[in-house]
């Protein structure tokens, strides 16, 4: 279980694979001057439930990964979490299947 660190005093775990993909996609996001809200769904060992957090980028972000292997980059979830980010809020989505159908986009990973 991976860590995203934002600020000083903000923790959020997340599976080391969605953590790489949500990686790619806040970096993008970030390297264009860009901010964004990013949603997700809270454990029920974290009470259920779901958080939002405003990233933006001038607040220290750190991608914390338990693991030492980069996973291999699943195209059609990147695809995915880029349309929910162009929609105004970064979700984290369940990894489609790897064949599954895309539309055209001018994200390039």
């Amino acid at each position: 279980m991976g860590k995203l660190i934002y600020g000083t005093n903000r923790t959020i775990e997340i599976d080391d694979r969605a953590l790489a993909h949500l990686k790619v996609v806040m970096l993008t996001k970030l390297r264009r001057g860009e901010s964004f809200a990013f949603s997700w769904d809270n454990d029920v060992e974290a009470g259920s439930g779901r958080g939002t957090i405003w990233i933006s980028p001038g607040v220290p972000l750190e991608f914390a990964f338990f693991g030492n292997r980069r996973p291999a980059l699943n195209r059609a979830w990147l695809f995915a979490l880029t349309t929910t980010v162009e929609r105004g809020d970064l979700i984290l989505v369940a990894e489609p299947d790897e064949e599954a159908p895309q539309q055209q986009s001018g994200a390039r990973w």
